[in-house]
């Protein structure tokens, strides 16, 4: 079993390597990952060398899009949603931009963790439909609380590589149940299952024996592909449909 997840894991590196490319722009380097945005369109993040190492940014594109589309993030909840979605990852919000700082050492890590925060900032704010109100977010930890589901919310872990992982909810070891981590995907997509599942991997040999690990997908307008369901299988990340949430119930309030 382990091989094979080494294998899985060696493979999901791989995907990362062979589809990012790099191109100069004034005195940035733009950096086009594999990861996909709302608009199916690659994810771009920008890195310029400063005194004391380098600077990564968004150049404002994650807020900018969603402001574009009619969400706006200056109001209380939203503001505060937004705040900790960033911060969540150790991502600053600068005039509208999503900025880290990096030495050489940590490069890797920090461009993983922005990138992290461009998707959970886009999972948080994309409602399922102009006319929803509350975010996929709340209701699902509204569901939980009615469910009498113990948690602990936005928890974060360092995996394997080094690199840092949020869960948007951790259920602690019952007597009948071991420890059970939750990533919700307001969104689900190819992108958001390969992102779901690599954070589990990389953390699940550094959680408690017999830990298991679920994504609760948004399929309020439209189901998901069958691909993202086979992507969370096959790295041991159970998924649970919205509609289908009440067949989850039983397994996380034990």
């Amino acid at each position: 079993m382990i091989s094979e997840i080494r294998d899985l894991h060696e493979a999901y590196l791989r995907w990362l390597r062979d589809r990012s490319a790099l191109r100069t722009v004034g005195d940035w380097v733009e950096i086009t990952t594999p990861y996909l945005d709302r608009h199916n369109d690659y994810i771009q993040i920008y890195a310029r060398r400063e005194d004391h190492g380098y600077l990564l940014t968004d150049d404002g594109e994650t807020i900018r899009d969603l402001e574009s589309s009619g969400c706006r993030l200056d109001t209380g909840k939203r503001a505060t949603l937004l705040q900790a979605a960033a911060a969540g990852f150790g991502v600053k919000i600068h005039e509208r931009r999503l900025e880290i700082a990096t030495s050489k050492e940590n490069f890797p890590l920090k461009k993983h963790s922005l990138v992290q925060a461009m998707l959970a900032v886009n999972d948080l704010f994309v409602l399922s439909s102009p006319s929803v109100r509350s975010f996929f977010l709340e209701d699902v930890q509204a569901w939980l609380d009615i469910s009498e589901v113990r948690y602990s919310p936005h928890v974060k872990f360092t995996g394997k590589t080094g690199f840092d992982h949020q869960f948007d909810f951790l259920i602690p070891k019952s007597k009948v149940r071991p420890e059970r981590l939750v990533k919700v995907l307001a969104r689900p997509n190819r992108d958001t299952a390969q992102s779901a599942a690599f954070s589990w991997v990389d953390t699940k040999e550094a959680r408690p024996p017999n830990s298991s690990a679920y994504a609760i997908l948004n399929d309020s307008d439209i189901p998901p592909a069958p691909s993202v369901i086979e992507a969370l299988s096959n790295y041991d990340v159970r998924p649970v449909l919205w509609s289908d949430r009440e067949s989850a119930r039983a397994d996380l309030a034990a």
